[in-house]
């Protein structure tokens, strides 16, 4: 069973390449039974990709490209995305547990009540996503993505990792972020950094943190005054 380990954190991946797992090709990702399971679907083009109340087990999705993703109460087990571009994707109410992600754009997206559990999500672009009310638990790392401008809110990511992420004006609302590792981020320009306690940073990070507080409360330097003469 492959791993990754992230800081303090160790990472189940999808087993999709077990002995005796066969993967077989398939046209659509949507079932009459709402489930589909040990599949490879590769290189598709949508204009929509909806789907609602549907599982989907032990597969691979390759290069699917869709305008607009609408999923609705989707359950992913031991699920790969690679080179994927989800377009304008509102996902909610959702399990995710062994699920992979890899260089995909999920840009502008809303994410909303996923259960997250053992998902690595790496080398991706959610620019200007909303995630709310996510909750890790399990396993959840971030590794080498793009969150500029993505605002989280509600969420509960205690023992979570971010990793070499690009965190420009990446907003935190109020949530649980206890042990949340962020070592090895640039947080000068993140907001919400009073929303950050328990977090693990690293001590050369806090220079970061205190310039991001010191925008985040608009101050004024003494030196920067006007002569009053």
């Amino acid at each position: 069973m492959d791993s990754r380990t992230f800081g303090r954190v160790t990472l189940t991946l999808p087993g999709l390449d077990e002995p005796g797992l066969y993967l077989s090709n398939v046209q659509s990702l949507e079932s009459g039974r709402g489930i589909v399971q040990d599949f490879q679907y590769t290189d598709a083009d949508l204009r929509s990709l909806d789907l609602a109340d549907t599982q989907l087990i032990s597969g691979r999705i390759t290069g699917l490209r869709a305008a607009r993703v609408h999923l609705d109460k989707v359950k992913l087990h031991s699920v790969e995305f690679d080179n994927c571009d989800l377009g304008s994707t509102i996902w909610s109410d959702s399990k995710l547990s062994r699920v992979a992600f890899r260089n995909c754009k999920i840009m502008g997206a809303s994410l909303a009540e996923l259960t997250l559990d053992d998902v690595l999500i790496e080398n991706c672009r959610l620019d200007y996503s909303t995630l709310e009310k996510l909750r890790a638990t399990g396993p959840v790392v971030f590794s080498g993505c793009v969150l500029t401008e993505a605002s989280l809110t509600d969420c509960d990511l205690a023992d979570a990792v971010l990793d070499d992420c690009i965190l420009r004006l990446t907003e935190f609302g109020k949530g649980r972020y206890r042990d949340l590792d962020l070592r090895g981020n640039d947080l000068s320009s993140v907001r919400g950094v009073a929303q950050l306690t328990r977090v693990i940073v690293d001590r050369a990070q806090e220079p970061e943190l205190a310039a991001a507080l010191l925008a985040e409360l608009d101050v004024t330097y003494g030196d920067d005054l006007d002569d009053p003469r």
